[in-house]
């Protein structure tokens, strides 16, 4: 994608304007669209390239990409994942489950790379909004809710030159280090470190067991090892593995934040395992992916309340939630979708963002502490029976089940 070169006026209005180019300001700015809401999008990054690693789609969000019109480009793009295998160190299986449709739900369960999601998200804005819907290489500074109108100072990262947007309502879809949650919350202090270490990578590999197959294992220690293909249009593979390194806590900043991991530290945690049973090889899909991210395994507490007035928050700067459950993407989704719904209402808008927040800050909640305890339950269970409760139980907390799904809810 090529960087953006219209430059922001000294000063100029927008319907709502979201901070942030992810997957779930980008989905948000085609729900807002779809109701016939002006919107733009601002993004701090001069060039959006498909960053990232390997994401999980559940049958709930791919329930609101559909009636976005992305049905076809997703299964073109990711893998509608038919089983969950559980497994040990030694490749042995414990325990298996379907997934997606295979499971009974209406609409696929996708594995698919986060950049490629991005990308054809922002393809879509761009064909549906226009080529200026986002707007690359602004950096938001700072804002103020007045009572017409939120009014944002950004900067123009090219020209370094200001420039004021004013807009109905503005959307902080920023991540989990985010500006405006910072700016609405600034005593919220540091992130919560789980304790554990990861480190993810992608790469080509071979396909094994179906072709949709995830693995989830874990040996004696703790560790855990989570590999599945994560593209239809190539034979990548995505892999994770998280190991306890201290007790949980805050997070400090020697802990370090998504920087370059080492084969070498990723396959001292797997000495000894064996995925050959598999069909995987655990040394070939570790030495061979070219670039390898290594961070802690981070959330945060539950905020009180989101937003304030015309400011609000949304995906993970609203709700960072650990890895577990493969959820965190999927709940930006369906934020933008209530977003969506509840400014298409109409009235007044910080009471539009109110409903907004009330709807989703309850079951994001759940989602967040859900997925604390999965973590804790899955690296340290031991036989089928568990496997099968913790992962029904997680369904069922978290409203992921079947029956909740394809009633629409």
């Amino acid at each position: 994608m090529g960087t953006n070169t219209n430059e922001l006026s000294s000063a100029e209005e927008t319907g709502v304007l979201i901070a942030g180019a992810g997957i779930g300001g980008l989905t948000a700015a085609l729900a807002l669209h779809a109701e016939g809401i002006r919107v733009t999008v601002i993004e701090r990054v001069r060039q959006i390239t498909p960053l990232g690693v390997g994401i999980s789609l559940q049958p709930h969000a791919v329930r609101e990409l559909t009636g976005l019109g992305l049905e076809d480009v997703l299964a073109a793009t990711g893998v509608a994942t038919a089983e969950q295998v559980y497994a040990d160190g030694h490749g042995e299986r414990r325990f298996a489950e379907e997934a997606g449709m295979a499971a009974g739900y209406q609409w696929p369960q996708y594995a698919i790379h986060r950049g490629e999601l991005q990308l054809l998200l922002l393809d879509a804005v761009r064909e549906q909004l226009g080529p200026d819907a986002v707007r690359t290489g602004t950096r938001l500074e700072s804002f103020a809710d007045e009572l017409d109108a939120v009014r944002v100072r950004a900067t123009d990262r090219a020209t370094g030159l200001p420039a004021t947007i004013e807009a109905r309502a503005l959307v902080g879809a920023d991540g989990a280090r985010s500006a405006v949650r910072a700016a609405l919350h600034p005593d919220q202090g540091p992130m919560r470190w789980s304790g554990v270490r990861m480190w993810r990578g992608v790469t080509e590999s071979a396909p094994f067991l179906t072709g949709r197959s995830a693995i989830i294992a874990n040996d004696e220690h703790n560790v855990q090892l989570v590999v599945y293909p994560v593209s239809a249009r190539r034979p990548l593979v995505n892999w994770v593995c998280l190991a306890p390194e201290a007790a949980p806590g805050p997070l400090v900043e020697n802990v370090g934040w998504n920087r370059e991991g080492s084969a070498d530290d990723v396959l001292r945690h797997l000495a000894g395992w064996d995925f050959a049973p598999l069909g995987v090889d655990i040394h070939e899909l570790v030495t061979s992916t070219p670039a390898i991210f290594e961070y802690p395994m981070v959330d945060r507490d539950p905020l009180p309340g989101w937003g304030r007035g015309r400011v609000t928050l949304l995906g993970d700067a609203a709700h960072p939630v650990y890895p577990t459950g493969a959820n965190g993407a999927s709940q930006a989704v369906v934020d933008a979708r209530v977003l969506a719904k509840e400014l298409a209402a109409g009235g007044d808008t910080a009471a539009a963002l109110a409903r907004y927040e009330a709807a989703r800050i309850g079951p994001t909640g759940d989602v967040l502490r859900a997925n604390r305890e999965m973590d804790r339950s899955m690296r340290k269970r031991e036989g089928r029976d568990p496997v099968a409760a913790i992962t029904d139980k997680y369904r069922q907390t978290t409203g992921g089940d079947v029956a909740t799904v394809n009633a629409g809810a």
